[in-house]
């Protein structure tokens, strides 16, 4: 249940804009299907309508319709159980009643473009390629051995410092080919004028959301959970390189401050301060708000509004080398130890955690250095098994009863007074 006003809004605004992009596609215009890491930024600046493939299946998750999908996939003889992130969103394009789906149904898109961060996610790129009238753009993905020490300090203003010159080459060659892509596509033409309006809507938005993660972790008890942050932050990210998307992150700045200035918490018993890593688990947001009442433990942290903090300032004289420094390591900033690693322990002395829930799928990405790196740094962590689109990986009640006993008998016999504890 969202209690800021600044969430519902968000929620609003996404349902009227899917709308629209559902007429425009019915009138003839190109609709793309991306991936969360690829640069929406250009999309954004030549006005082409594009979903992103995490968040429609979050919608399809969140409306209990995963296993619909996935069974598509499987009467096709294609893999149920891999990379469902990304796979429930190539089953809805199989889908014999596509109106039937959540909120009116995803349409056909003519243009896909995602990264090769796996083997997986790229061949589920290559079926939707392989439709009639669709055509795939990959992305590369590409690493590097040096890894800089506090990159989130490094990457606004020094990221050519921080990710390295040869990952930047690389990724601004293929932006520039993707726009040449699209302009042939699509017939839409690329300004640049246009698209350094977009990285600077994108910078202010990311600003706004970098002093609201500072004031969450600063007030005690926490203003928000986890519940209303995790929307309150998305479904603008999503409209990134808008106006809308800079002013909801300001409002959802000032509805926080208001709510630590009054002195409102999200749990008024707060006894112990919790991070969830791990994507969204969109089945079941109530998750969230569980352990509230008889627990007083509070999801205080997502990386969610952390990495839109941290992740995705980039300031610089090249707007497009800026752009591939804003991706070219996205995926290492989450998921690749010792980038991802260091960045969660501390993320977690600036929140003041007292303990962390760790969501491990299949396809963990390098979920136990996170665990080891966090427990070393004195944090105790309980690893949750289950996909977070696929009800059929998860038992709510059992998970819930195992988070329950962990938090008695771990968390609170460590966690100090809420009162006037800070950061560690």
């Amino acid at each position: 249940m969202k209690t800021l006003a600044t969430a519902a809004e968000a929620a609003r605004h996404q349902r009227e804009w899917f709308a629209g992009l559902r007429r425009r596609v019915a009138e003839g215009e190109p609709l793309a299907v991306v991936n969360a890491d690829v640069p929406h930024e250009i999309f954004r600046a030549m006005d082409i309508p594009y979903v992103v493939s995490q968040w429609w299946a979050s919608v399809v998750a969140a409306k209990q319709r995963s296993g619909h999908y996935l069974e598509l996939l499987r009467r096709r003889g294609l893999p149920d159980h891999s990379e469902q992130y990304n796979a429930v969103t190539l089953g809805s394009a199989f889908d014999p009643d596509p109106d039937a789906g959540p909120w009116g149904g995803l349409p056909k898109p003519s243009i896909v473009v995602g990264d090769a961060s796996g083997d997986v996610t790229r061949k589920i790129f290559d079926i939707w390629g392989r439709e009639p009238g669709v055509a795939f753009y990959p992305l590369e993905s590409a690493a590097e051995n040096e890894v800089p020490a506090n990159w989130w300090e490094l990457v606004p203003h020094r990221w050519e410092e921080a990710i390295g010159p040869a990952r930047l080459d690389l990724l601004t060659a293929e932006l520039e080919n993707l726009v040449r892509f699209l302009e042939t596509t699509t017939g839409r033409r690329f300004r640049e004028s246009r698209f350094r309006e977009v990285m600077a809507l994108v910078n202010e938005q990311e600003e706004w959301n970098r002093r609201t993660r500072d004031l969450i972790a600063r007030a005690r008890p926490a203003p928000v959970s986890v519940a209303d942050g995790i929307p309150g932050v998305m479904l603008p990210q999503w409209h990134r390189g808008t106006e809308w998307a800079r002013d909801a992150a300001r409002r959802f700045h000032e509805e926080v401050r208001e709510r630590v200035d009054t002195g409102q918490a999200a749990c008024p018993g707060e006894r112990a301060r919790l991070m969830w890593i791990g994507r969204g688990l969109w089945y079941d947001m109530g998750f969230y708000q569980r352990f509230q009442e008889e627990h007083g433990a509070v999801f205080v942290w997502s990386m969610y509004l952390a990495i839109a903090a941290d992740g995705y300032i980039r300031h610089g004289d090249d707007p497009m080398r800026a752009l591939a420094a804003r991706f070219a390591a996205f995926t290492d900033q989450l998921y690749t130890p010792p980038w991802s690693s260091e960045w969660y322990v501390k993320e977690a002395r600036l929140h003041g955690i007292d303990g962390v829930v760790h969501l491990v799928s299949d396809d963990p990405r390098g979920g136990y250095f996170t665990a080891r790196a966090l427990e070393s740094a004195g944090f105790p962590v309980i690893e949750i098994e289950a996909d977070n689109v696929d009800t059929r990986t998860y038992d709510g009640d059992r998970v819930a009863e195992r988070v329950g006993r962990w938090l008695e008998d771990v968390v609170l016999t460590r966690a100090a007074p809420a009162a006037g504890r800070g950061p560690r």
